[in-house]
């Protein structure tokens, strides 16, 4: 999923859930995880994914860097004479 990019508007089918009104997402509007948040602005209704939360989230959702770390030398300390 790109955040910023804004597709066509499309149909999409609502339905009846005991009391509730549902809605089926298609494929390529389709969320990460099992929730979401939702929410109203004006005549919108807002549906977006839910952020990840923790450290492990966090780390999981970074991408390997496309560069390599240059290796430091790790020499041993020199002995001072401090007298």
């Amino acid at each position: 999923m790109t955040q910023g990019f804004e597709s066509p508007a499309r149909p999409v089918r609502l339905f009846r859930d005991k009391r509730h009104q549902a809605v089926r997402i298609p494929a390529e509007f389709e969320l990460p995880g099992d929730t979401a948040l939702m929410r109203r602005e004006g005549g919108r209704l807002i549906i977006e994914p839910v952020p990840p939360s923790g450290l492990l989230a966090l780390l999981a959702s970074w991408q390997p860097m496309a560069e390599d770390i240059p290796s430091i030398e790790d020499a041993p300390s020199q002995p001072e004479d401090i007298f």
